[in-house]
C-alpha cells in the first residue's frame, strides 16, 4: 500500500532515452541531450512528477571504465539538465553483467523498487520510459505503466512486438506528452499539475 504522501514518478533510462547512446560512454565530454528532452522533463516536473534515472551499466563489470568516470558522466548530464531549468531526484545504476541475474539490472526492477521505496513514490502511477524493451519489462515488473522511445542506438526489429509491452513514442517529448494526457494523471494537491 502506498505511503499516504507518496507521489508518482517517471523513471528514467539514460543512454538513448536522455542522452546520445554512445557504446560505454565514460568521458563527459561525450554527454549531449537529445532533443526535447530537457522541455519534456520541465513539463512532467511541473504536473507534480518524480524524475529519477535508472541505468544499466555493465562497463564497469567489463572493466571498460570506472565507477568514478559513470558518475563523472552522471554530472554532466545533471549540470546539462540544470542548464536547462530542470533537477531530477535521484540517479540510481547497476553495474552488473546482463548474464549476472542481479535483482537490480533490469529488465529486473531493483532500482525501481528501491528509488520508490526512499523517495516514496506511488508505482501503480508511475511510469518507466525508456528505449529498450528491457527498461519496458523493468517499469511492468514494478506495477508501473511503461513507454518506449525510439531515439536510442539500437533500432526494433519489430516495433509491434515491443508495443506490447506499453506504448511506442517517437522520441522522450511525444512520451510526455503522452503521460500527461493519460486518464487519471492529475496529482491531487499540486496546483501546477496540468490536469
Amino acid at each position: 500500500m502506498p505511503h499516504q504522501s507518496s507521489r508518482p514518478a517517471v523513471f528514467l533510462d539514460r543512454d538513448g532515452t536522455l542522452i546520445e547512446d554512445i557504446p560505454y560512454l565514460h568521458e563527459p565530454q561525450g554527454v549531449r541531450l537529445l532533443p526535447g528532452v530537457a522541455d519534456g522533463l520541465k513539463r512532467l516536473r511541473a504536473a507534480g512528477f518524480t524524475l529519477a534515472v535508472a541505468t544499466n551499466q555493465s562497463g564497469i563489470a567489463r572493466g571498460y571504465y570506472a565507477e568514478a568516470d559513470m558518475h563523472r558522466v552522471n554530472m554532466e548530464m545533471l549540470r546539462q539538465l540544470h542548464r536547462e531549468g530542470v533537477d531530477l531526484d535521484g540517479v540510481y545504476f547497476a553495474p552488473h553483467l546482463p548474464d549476472a541475474d542481479h535483482p537490480d539490472r533490469k529488465p529486473s526492477p531493483g532500482m525501481l523498487l528501491r528509488a520508490a521505496d526512499e523517495l516514496r513514490l506511488d508505482l501503480a502511477r508511475s511510469w518507466m520510459v525508456g528505449d529498450q524493451v528491457t527498461d519496458l519489462e523493468a517499469g511492468r515488473r514494478a506495477g508501473c505503466r511503461a513507454i518506449l522511445v525510439s531515439t536510442g542506438r539500437k533500432k526494433l526489429d519489430d516495433p509491434a512486438a515491443a508495443a506490447l509491452w506499453g506504448t511506442v513514442c517517437a522520441d522522450f517529448a511525444a512520451a510526455a506528452r503522452r503521460i500527461l494526457e493519460s486518464p487519471g494523471m492529475a496529482i491531487p494537491g499540486d496546483s501546477n499539475s496540468q490536469r
